[in-house]
């Protein structure tokens, strides 16, 4: 297979709406010069492409190779300016790097006053909206004016503007601090993954201990806390402590539910505090706060106001659909949860470009797990298929680990005789290879092994068996998570006692709701 070439410009224009595309040739066009050039001649040319294609372009005589890398960085520059004066793109920041940019002209055109004026206004904003880096630049600019000119504008002017450079400064330097710590964590995650052991505990409170600020939470602003929130959620999300978790990650959301405006200027840091809570609601199981907190992320994103920018709208799909899916997978409402299927695939083809293979796959999961379920296992089984063949793919372990097992089962369920020795040898030598192999999995490890000498009329005391053993790690801090990619005790409870997978899980809710 040829390798597709890669190229920023054609990924831009690709990424580009209709409206957009519409405004850009409105934008270009506004001099009749511009019709013709060979900036817009290249922009058509890649627009109608499907994949970037060099040679293509330059068999358009008007273009040459000489030509095209300096058209290709005007273009480029053109679509940006173009993108920065539409509408749907214009956000408080934007507006205040304007406005300090006009200043700056005002100043260095002698205007002192009226750069000051504009700067005064701009500050407001700024502080308004909790962007303290923004107001700490126009601050500066303050300072430069008021120390070369005399404005004679306040007595006390260049006292008030030290003490309000001090305390932004201040506010700033604990707002990096606090960001710094959480992006240590998430990188501290990705490589070591969630602790494993007491020894991994120890070193996870050690590393947030001495990184952690020393704060006075009532002092801080909605940024640094924030910061604080995302900093503590990453720390308690690592040590699995799920309802430290629940209790930072509802602090982080109400900010935003107390300032509605700062979703819509910060919405991609609302839709990972939302993600946070109901991930973290869905670990403890709280089906009624879940359910709570998805109607009013659901609102949240119906609303006309809620940014409409494709990045945006991507994390919105992932987010809803995903939780929508835990929904009924806490409800035990598994065959109304197959209404989902449609969008959830509509869905992950509209946003193709924008999100990634892993969550593609973790789609493909809940899909399987919602079929499986039902008692569907040959679709369950299709939709295991795409995770598992998928080898160009570099996945976590857990969820290959867990999409095997559960395909192996499957398998079982449906009665596909003929391949269940291999599957099972092919699934054991998967296990064996894992790293890290948690208690859980070497229980199934063991488990499967066992399954090729157990007789039919065994079966049932061999679930029993397993049922019995993997029940000592339902409460393990370190084992627990394995239940939530594959929650086998309620399918063994089912074969055990004769009753669906629903059944149980709704006569659990059902116990639980009642106390």
């Amino acid at each position: 297979m040829p390798k597709i070439q890669k190229d920023n410009l054609f990924d831009l224009i690709k990424s580009l709406s209709k409206s957009e595309k519409r405004q850009f040739s409105l934008y270009a066009g506004r001099l009749g010069v511009n019709e013709q050039a060979k900036f817009m001649q290249l922009f058509a040319i890649l627009d109608k492409q499907s994949q970037y294609n060099e040679a293509q372009i330059l068999e358009h005589k008007t273009i040459s190779k000489k030509q095209l890398s300096n058209l290709k960085g005007h273009l480029y520059k053109q679509i940006l300016i173009s993108l920065r004066l539409n509408p749907i793109h214009q956000n408080v920041r934007l507006q205040l790097r304007e406005q300090l940019d006009f200043a700056t002209i005002l100043y260095h055109k002698g205007l002192f006053g009226q750069s000051l004026k504009m700067l005064e206004r701009a500050k407001g904003i700024a502080l308004d909206h909790e962007e303290k880096n923004m107001a700490a630049e126009i601050i500066e600019l303050e300072k430069v004016i008021e120390s070369q000119y005399i404005t004679r504008s306040i007595s006390n002017r260049a006292e008030m503007l030290v003490a309000e450079s001090a305390s932004i400064g201040a506010l700033n330097e604990i707002s990096s601090n606090l960001s710094n710590l959480s992006l240590q964590l998430y990188s501290l995650f990705l490589q070591k993954g969630y602790v494993k052991t007491d020894a991994e505990l120890r070193y996870v409170q050690e590393f947030f201990r001495s990184r952690m600020p020393e704060l006075n939470l009532d002092a801080l602003g909605f940024r640094e806390r924030l910061w604080y929130y995302n900093a503590q959620l990453w720390y308690n999300f690592i040590t699995q402590d799920f309802l430290a978790c629940y209790t930072y990650a509802t602090r982080w959301t109400e900010l935003f539910y107390r300032a509605p405006k700062m979703i819509d200027l910060n919405p991609v840091f609302y839709l990972r505090g939302a993600q946070y809570l109901l991930e973290a609601l869905f670990f403890i199981g709280d089906v009624s706060r879940f359910q709570l907190a998805l109607e009013r992320l659901e609102q949240t994103l119906d609303r006309p106001s809620f940014p409409q920018r494709e990045n945006v709208q991507s994390l919105a799909f992932l987010y809803r659909y995903g939780h929508k899916v835990n929904a009924h997978f806490m409800a035990g409402t598994f065959q109304e949860g197959l209404r989902l299927v449609e969008p959830v695939l509509e869905g992950i083809d509209h946003y193709r470009e924008k999100i990634d293979e892993h969550h593609v796959m973790i789609f493909y999961y809940k899909i399987a797990c919602l079929y499986f379920g039902c008692g569907q296992y040959k679709l369950c089984i299709q939709y295991l298929g795409l995770i598992i063949e998928n080898k160009s793919l570099g996945m976590r372990e857990d969820l290959l680990c867990f999409s095997r097992i559960l395909n192996l089962v499957a398998h079982y369920e449906a009665g596909i005789d003929y391949q269940i020795e291999r599957l099972i040898r092919s699934t054991y030598k998967f296990l064996i290879k894992m790293e890290d192999l948690h208690q859980v999995q070497r229980a199934m490890i063991s488990f499967i092994r066992s399954l090729t000498e157990v007789y039919p009329h065994e079966i049932k005391k061999s679930f029993k068996v397993l049922h019995t053993t993997l029940s000592q790690y339902k409460d393990d801090p370190f084992e627990r998570r394995s239940f939530l990619y594959l929650d086998i005790l309620t399918w063994l409870q089912s074969n055990i006692e004769g009753k669906s997978i629903p059944e149980i899980i709704q006569q659990r809710v059902a116990q639980a709701t009642s106390k």
